[in-house]
């Protein structure tokens, strides 16, 4: 933390803005999100945090002791680690801090099992040093099962230190290391043989002023060096972009990374100011990508008309109906059309609705011709709730209140109205490399939320229902604005 400077139109509305988190989702330096209980908890700068239910609505309502800066948790065993700054970052006037851990068997205040331990110290500045104590994150080390926490602000390095994972404490004999600078609230990944560290850079804490964004870089090695993508050390400087300012938010900074199924990733961070939320700090949650072996914040997002493109084959998802040719006058075989070019119209719901049948129709794949059985209206499914980083979204033939909906048997159909029943809406998720994966609410006759299902391209001109299989095409879709 561094105090440097304290319908149609429905439709065009919505894409205009990428969709927040709903609530009440105020925040400064939140910690990775981490579930407990089915809930979702998230500690920021002061004492607090958030809770949400589904992932999307937030609220006020996590409980931390000890206040201090910019904690982070996570979940080991049967227990959570909770590290906090207690000082330091310039707060109460000085830059010497110390870390801390502490414990709890819930993070559920109304639980009668949440009690947190009594906090140990396992770093600390003095003031005057290179490095200021505050900011921690942890990190397990999937290879080796060694944590390792990062810390420090612009005010010195960016330093590593050793923790023993089942008691939170010092490893002895550990010696601090300097990691990195230029940068703060850090946090460390690993992906594919790499190591990530991932530092926010830029000024925060002077509202829709602020330029924090995300930085990294990568080692094979946990200890570093950390490494950009044009060789710039982390320890010089250095460091790839990973999310900055844009779609009216600015000052995105305290990295977080969740897994939710293979190929589903999150990142979690705060913006420092959303302008369209009287400029407050509040939670961000972006799809994470990775492209050339670099981690990338995926965009919000944004309510509009779509082709939904299978990656198995490149063909649309549509309405089974007849085929309706545009007419086009042309010139004769073999001749040359001497007339002056000018544009053709797009085929118009009103030229083949009329045509369709009246109760539910089937679903297929085609090439795109940009007809109105081929072009879909996304948008978020009001009053129905989400899921960790999105709503549930209804989809919608465009112009038409005909809607994409899950069968019994596990195949999808369109019904003429949308009603808002659970088989009506979608999950939408960015997967790792780009593409999506689009997933029923519920399927009629299973029992509870559906995690596992998605809109799978069985054949070339036939989706389905399946069980999603990040690791083939069939699972994947394009979403391409129109």
């Amino acid at each position: 933390m561094k105090y440097r400077n304290l319908s149609l139109l429905f439709a065009l509305a919505l894409s205009a803005q990428g969709f927040a988190q709903t609530g009440e989702p105020y925040i400064h330096d939140p910690s990775t999100i981490v579930e407990c209980d089915g809930k979702y908890y998230t500690f920021g700068t002061g004492g607090g945090g958030l809770i949400s239910a589904d992932g999307w609505s937030w609220k006020e309502g996590a409980v931390r002791p000890g206040r201090g800066a910019a904690p982070d948790a996570m979940k080991i065993g049967d227990r959570y680690l909770v590290i906090y700054g207690a000082t330091g970052g310039g707060l109460m006037g000085g830059h010497n801090g110390r870390i801390l851990t502490m414990w709890n068997k819930t993070l559920d205040p109304n639980s009668p099992d949440f009690k947190y331990t009594e906090p140990i110290e396992v770093a600390n500045s003095d003031g005057l040093e290179d490095c200021d104590a505050i900011d921690p994150s942890l990190f397990i080390d999937p290879k080796t099962g060694r944590m390792w926490v990062t810390y420090g602000t612009y005010w010195g390095n960016i330093r590593q230190i050793e923790i023993d994972p089942n008691t939170g404490k010092r490893v002895a004999g550990n010696v601090e290391k300097d990691v990195a600078i230029d940068c703060e609230a850090t946090d460390m990944i690993y992906h594919d043989g790499y190591y990530y560290l991932l530092g926010t850079h830029g000024t925060c804490c002077d509202g829709v002023n602020s330029t924090y964004n995300i930085v990294t870089g990568r080692s094979t090695s946990p200890n570093g060096p950390f490494i950009d993508n044009v060789g710039r050390d982390m320890l010089a400087g250095g460091g790839k972009m990973v999310i900055a300012g844009g779609d009216r938010v600015v000052g995105p900074g305290h990295f977080g990374r969740t897994i939710i199924d293979e190929g589903v990733e999150i990142m979690s961070c705060h913006y420092e100011a959303d302008f369209d939320q009287s400029g407050r700090s509040v939670l961000g949650i972006r799809p994470l990508i990775w492209k050339n072996g670099w981690p990338k914040a995926g965009d919000r997002f944004k309510a509009g008309v779509y082709e939904i493109e299978s990656e198995r084959r490149g063909y649309a998802l549509e309405l089974a109906t007849d085929f309706t040719r545009i007419e086009q006058k042309r010139a004769p075989w073999g001749q040359r059309d001497t007339t002056k070019a000018k544009p053709i119209a797009s085929q118009q719901l009103s030229d083949v609705i009329g045509k369709w049948p009246q109760g539910e129709i089937g679903i297929r794949c085609n090439d795109y011709m940009f007809h109105p059985n081929q072009r879909w209206m996304i948008a978020p499914a009001e009053g129905k709730g989400g899921y960790l980083g999105g709503p549930y979204y209804k989809i919608i033939i465009e112009g038409t209140n005909r809607a994409l909906a899950a069968t019994a048997n596990k195949e999808l159909t369109s019904v003429p109205e949308y009603t808002g029943a659970d088989e009506q809406l979608w999950r939408i998720e960015q997967l790792t490399d780009g593409t999506f994966r689009i997933m029923p609410k519920v399927i009629p006759g299973m029992e509870g939320i559906n995690k596992h299902y998605c809109i799978y391209s069985a054949g070339d001109s036939t989706p389905t229902l399946a069980e999603y299989d990040f690791k083939s095409d069939n699972s994947k879709w394009n979403l391409r604005q129109q």
